[in-house]
């Protein structure tokens, strides 16, 4: 019903050809400004082709941010000579350029989030206007929903900091290769329920994408944007609704970004989660340790200081070649060594209960020596343990044992006994903690229904009301436990791992390539003490989530 609206605009007033490119939504808490007149006589058809002014009045002084980025002319018009206003606020938009429009062809003119009031800073949305050098304004339309494929609904956002990002859709000719980096000729925003609207389209075929336009520049930001996009082109001839597209993580090309100095070493970073980089230094004497975490954007690289190079009192050069992917090249620093690296280590004083005690480090660990440690239970008996560091995660160390509720622990860990990689602990640290309550707790059990679609191995992931990650399972199993759960209220999501990477893999927009399957359980799960929860999952039904926001994704949270 929306586009028969807006014909009905389109006869009868001046605004059917100047509207929104977004359907209206709920009364807003500020006005924006208003448009009132154009140079261009109604209906906005058989403009002369050396037309080359446009002038928009409007009911109170506005002003143009960033109008390069925003405004989108379609066809485009090449040659802009003039947009008002630039420096000072004026009750009149005008632009001009040189070139001279093609025959029977409708121009639309988005001005995306450009035009703003001069007092409060109101915005006008993605205002659009239109007019033809032919008889009759195009009037195909394309609509649908853009809709969350990956976040869960109902994250928690803290009271006076929601800046929900605006989404859009766009529409690209189709062409064999497409420069994303451009903005799209059609743009429209989506409203608050998801629907999107373009109108004024002509015929041809196009392909479309949805986006976060997190920076308000109607361009894709590849990486930092969320993307929703359909591999088949679309062949407007007729105006076409229920268009159904699904946002999700995109991703970033891989490159070098920058290397800063830590405590014994150097810092790497990159972009594009890239599986493994490789680092090899330009001095082969050079004495060196690498850490990275599988898909991580961070290398750490840290260098024996005892040799001689870094004896002297001036800064050394540090220069790796490196291989990050399909990237190449080299990466250096100047190495001050001002500052040694030291071991800190820390672990909690209450574990959920059937859990292993862990010591964290804030660097890598490379073995340990464990012959004086200790572990006593009520400060009376001595009890057999055994401690790793973990296999995937090498500033961790498990210790595993027969613990007790009720029970008081205390762990012992001679100086020296900690290896990092050129240092280890330099003190005696000792710990003493206790077993929660199993009663402070419930357990859930996921079975899941119509898994042909599904046969990968898959996370299972629980995310609380603060968008959090604090459990998962990386399994090929149809029933999956969580036998140790806080009461709370949590939400269960599925990311299947089709290329058996033990990476999901996220959507990419350049290659045409899909995010892996995501799955999103559709009701609530509420976690109650000494309840066990069973709750069926049907992944037939389960591919279009509920509406949503962003999660955080923090590992550290997780329980392994």
């Amino acid at each position: 019903m929306k586009h028969i609206f807006g014909i009905l605009l389109l006869i009868f007033t001046l605004f059917s050809c100047a509207r929104l490119g977004a359907p209206v939504g709920g009364d807003q808490d500020t006005i924006a400004p208003r448009p009132l007149a154009v140079n261009i006589d109604s209906p906005f058809t058989q403009v002369p082709k050396d037309f080359r002014t446009l002038r928009i009045k409007f009911d109170e002084y506005i002003t143009l941010k960033d109008i390069q980025k925003n405004l989108i002319i379609s066809p485009p018009i090449k040659h802009i000579t003039k947009i008002l206003p630039s420096n000072l606020p004026t009750k009149e938009l005008v632009i001009e350029w040189k070139d001279t429009l093609q025959a029977n062809t409708t121009y639309s003119f988005n001005f995306g989030n450009a035009i703003r009031d001069n007092n409060e800073g109101n915005v006008l949305p993605y205002y659009n206007f239109a007019f033809s050098t032919g008889e009759k304004i195009a009037d195909l339309y394309l609509s649908g929903y853009l809709k969350e494929g990956y976040h869960t609904e109902g994250v928690a956002k803290k009271s006076g900091t929601e800046n929900a990002s605006v989404k859009v859709v766009g529409l690209y000719p189709y062409k064999y290769t497409i420069d994303y980096n451009k903005k799209p000729i059609y743009i429209t925003k989506v409203d608050e329920d998801g629907y999107f609207e373009l109108n004024y389209l002509s015929k041809g075929t196009y392909k479309i994408i949805g986006f976060e336009d997190k920076n308000e520049n109607a361009i894709f930001d590849s990486g930092t944007e969320s993307i929703a996009f359909l591999r088949d082109t679309l062949h407007i001839n007729e105006s076409r609704s229920k268009v159904q597209l699904s946002l999700f993580p995109s991703k970033k090309a891989v490159k070098y970004v920058e290397a800063k100095e830590i405590p014994g070493g150097a810092l790497f970073l990159f972009e594009g989660n890239t599986s493994e980089v490789n680092l090899q230094p330009e001095n082969k004497d050079l004495v060196y340790k690498v850490h990275q975490k599988p898909h991580s954007d961070s290398v750490q690289v840290f260098v024996d200081t005892t040799q001689e190079i870094f004896k002297k009192n001036t800064p050394q050069n540090l220069t790796f070649e490196y291989t990050a992917g399909e990237k190449k090249g080299k990466a250096s620093l100047f190495f001050r060594n001002t500052q040694p690296p030291t071991l800190s280590l820390s672990g909690e004083a209450i574990l959920p209960p059937k859990s292993n005690f862990i010591i964290k480090s804030n660097l890598p660990l490379e073995k340990l020596d464990t012959s004086g440690w200790k572990l006593m239970q009520d400060s009376l008996t001595t009890i057999p343990f055994k401690a790793e560091i973990m296999p995937k995660d090498a500033t961790k160390i498990t210790i595993s044992a027969e613990f007790l509720e009720d029970k008081k622990y205390t762990l012992t860990v001679p100086k020296a006994s900690i290896i990092s990689f050129f240092t280890a602990n330099e003190k005696t640290h000792q710990w003493d903690f206790t077993l929660d309550k199993i009663s402070n707790y419930g357990s859930l059990e996921l079975r899941l229904k119509n898994t042909e679609q599904t046969p990968q191995f898959r996370w299972i992931q629980l995310i609380n009301t603060e968008g959090k990650i604090i459990a998962e399972r990386y399994t090929s199993d149809k029933n999956i436990k969580f036998p140790i759960l806080k009461p709370g209220e949590y939400h269960a999501r599925i990311l299947v791992d089709e290329n058996h990477d033990e990476f999901w893999s996220p959507a990419d927009l350049q290659n045409q390539q899909y995010a892996e399957p995501v799955f999103i359980f559709p009701k609530k799960i509420t976690i109650r003490p000494l309840w066990e929860l069973i709750e069926d999952w049907n992944l037939e039904n389960t591919t279009t989530p509920l509406d949503a926001s962003s999660i955080i994704e923090n590992k550290d949270e997780k329980t392994d």
